[in-house]
């Protein structure tokens, strides 16, 4: 099977492997370990077993109930679901919001979507709920010790909650900062048609830039989002080794566990 960033899926959005990346002492990242997505309720039954093929066991969904409601995972077969909500009772991160909701939020303020994002990062880290739900997904990840079995992990459009989780498994794993922060940003590549059109129907639709703007500060990713998480990770827990070991948990087996897991 090749290896390829971007999946073949044609019923979701922003799917892709992690496997090829460098880490810091000349190991690699193996392939068909680590998927990051979007949500799955869209997949085609082609896709399901596409991804059946591909390897994946463990369906890690980071969302929140209500959006687990409204749009249930179609899990590939074979796979088990891992229902672990980064946010307790809603989608703080707004990509599964309501036109009527994002209007009355986000019409007077252009940066009001900006700032929001960099607070949904921050809380991310600082969350009980939030660290509740990493720590389970690094047990899943220790779980999946079989070559070429996939643990796939998405929230709805794959880019914030995933976006972390991507950011600590792969620090977990001695990644260097800059492949991984490259990775993070790969993600407005994938989503970015969507975004155009979203910006197009939003203007056809009469609605401001302002709202234009904040749309796409709410849809996209931005360095600046990662580096606040980063920064609440250095400042209130001493840098995100020490939050992996105080916070989530993992200890110095815990990790080199992973590494023999994950890395070539």
């Amino acid at each position: 099977m090749t290896n390829n960033r971007n999946l073949n899926v044609t019923g979701g959005l922003n799917f892709r492997e992690l496997g090829g990346y460098p880490t810091l002492d000349n190991q690699t990242v193996k392939w068909h370990k680590l998927l990051r997505t979007a949500g799955l309720a869209g997949l085609t039954p082609e896709d399901q077993q596409h991804l059946s093929q591909y390897g994946v066991v463990a369906d890690v969904d980071f969302r929140s109930k209500d959006e687990q409601t409204m749009a249930p995972d179609r899990v590939p077969v074979g796979a088990t679901y891992h229902f672990l909500p980064v946010f307790p009772a809603d989608d703080q991160t707004d990509a599964s919001a309501t036109e009527a909701e994002l209007e009355q939020r986000f019409n007077g303020d252009d940066q009001a979507g900006y700032r929001h994002m960099v607070d949904v990062y921050q809380k991310m880290i600082t969350l009980p709920s939030a660290q509740a739900a990493y720590h389970d997904f690094f047990a899943t990840l220790s779980a999946n010790d079989t070559t070429q079995q996939s643990v796939l992990f998405h929230c709805t459009a794959g880019k914030d909650r995933t976006g972390i989780g991507a950011f600590l498994a792969l620090s977990a794993l001695n990644v260097d900062p800059q492949v991984i922060k490259t990775d993070y940003l790969l993600t407005n590549q994938n989503v970015m048609p969507k975004v155009e059109a979203q910006s197009d129907a939003a203007r056809r639709d009469g609605h401001t830039e302002t709202f234009v703007t904040n749309i796409r500060a709410l849809s996209t990713v931005n360095a600046d989002y990662l580096d606040a998480a980063i920064k609440v990770i250095n400042t209130q827990y001493g840098g995100v080794q020490d939050y992996l070991h105080d916070v989530l948990k993992l200890s110095r087996n815990d990790l080199n566990n992973l590494k023999q897991l994950y890395l070539d």
